[in-house]
């Protein structure tokens, strides 16, 4: 009989160290005005799924390397995932008032401190990459990589520059090619980084890393319309937030150019597409990652 935990428990494992981590995620003898450590935790600890920490770990493990390694990498990818969110809900960007349930961090600490605060989740993700060489002695070369593809990834090429295309589509889109490019870079591009950068610490060769981003491109893009989907259908007490936002805000999504039973469809033809290009990359235990796919398949939040 094996001893293997179950997805759920492995999931509620990972959760809790990675948040674990984060609740320290600044050294205790720097000196860091009190209003910024709180607005930065206070966006930390607000909950979500800690899906990109999960996708790090899973990636590294499935090549044997241990979690400790993949962690200040993982709290890496949340920190910046996390100052996104932050941005996002600005009243110069979405205006939204709630994230997760609780007021957004605007909302609490005010547009500037917000902002600042944003900005410090950035900038210490860097910080937080290059403890994996300090603490568990991950090689430079693949932490020179981890930070090069973050930079891209997160940037002007990755989810800014979706975010930019986002909101430039709100003036009016027509075309399906452009909503998959801000899917594609507003979320799919954070969770391909989180693979190659778990991959890296495990000592992925190149196929390796080719299969693992086409892996996180169609994972990342079925993730993104089942959120469209779930705008339209969802419970907004599972959701943490107001559904319906995207109809209200006027933003077009999968569902309003091929319609829902389409998007359903495409949601488990990416999923497949996924799972079979995680199998050309022959890892030596791709099991959880082909769990995390069907996970995402199935969510209802």
């Amino acid at each position: 009989m094996s001893n293997r935990p179950s997805f759920e428990t492995y999931l509620e494992e990972v959760t809790a160290e990675v948040t674990g981590e984060l609740k320290q995620t600044l050294p205790v003898h720097w000196d860091v005005p009190q209003s910024l450590v709180d607005a930065m935790q206070y966006s930390l600890m607000a909950g979500g799924k800690r899906l990109r920490p999960l996708l790090v770990v899973a990636a590294a493990e499935a090549f044997g390397a241990q979690r400790t390694a993949a962690l200040p990498v993982a709290c890496a990818v949340e920190m910046v995932h996390t100052y996104s969110l932050i941005h996002d809900d600005l009243p110069a960007m979405d205006n939204d008032d709630y994230r997760r349930g609780k007021l957004t961090n605007h909302k609490v600490f005010g547009e500037a401190t917000a902002i600042l605060a944003g900005d410090a989740l950035l900038t210490h993700a860097f910080y937080s990459i290059v403890q994996s060489g300090r603490r568990s002695g991950v090689s430079a070369d693949a932490l020179l990589s981890i930070v090069e593809e973050l930079s891209e990834l997160a940037g002007a090429r990755g989810m800014v520059g979706g975010q930019v295309a986002d909101m430039e589509g709100e003036q009016g889109m027509t075309d399906l090619a452009q909503l998959q490019y801000i899917h594609l870079h507003k979320t799919g591009d954070l969770m391909v980084f989180s693979l190659i950068a778990g991959a890296r610490i495990g000592g992925a060769t190149e196929g390796q890393l080719e299969a693992l981003r086409v892996f996180g491109r169609d994972l990342g893009l079925a993730f993104q319309i089942q959120d469209d989907i779930l705008d339209l259908t969802g419970d907004e007490q599972k959701m943490g937030k107001k559904t319906q936002s995207d109809v209200n805000q006027q933003k077009v999504t999968y569902p309003y150019f091929i319609g829902m039973d389409a998007s359903l469809e495409e949601v488990k033809s990416l999923t497949q597409s996924a799972k079979d290009a995680l199998g050309r990359a022959e890892l030596p235990d791709p099991s959880r990652l082909m769990e995390i796919a069907d996970y995402l398949m199935s969510r209802d939040h």
